[in-house]
């Protein structure tokens, strides 16, 4: 059987306290459109495992 794993979806905050990019950083990743998330009411989550493929390089 293939089963998906879910995302790991984390607050802007969240990402921020493992030391992969400032909060400003984030916020405006997420206001220029290249940080991965999606917006639950006004607090943006961030799909940390698609955030880190990014920054890697791996942009498939």
């Amino acid at each position: 059987m293939n089963e998906m794993k879910a995302p790991k979806m984390l607050t802007i905050r969240e990402v921020a306290a493992t030391g992969l990019l400032s909060e400003n950083a984030l916020r405006a990743g997420v206001k220029a459109g290249w940080v991965p998330h999606i917006k639950c009411g006004k607090k943006a989550l961030v799909n940390y495992d698609r955030l880190v493929a990014y920054l890697n390089g791996d942009n498939a």
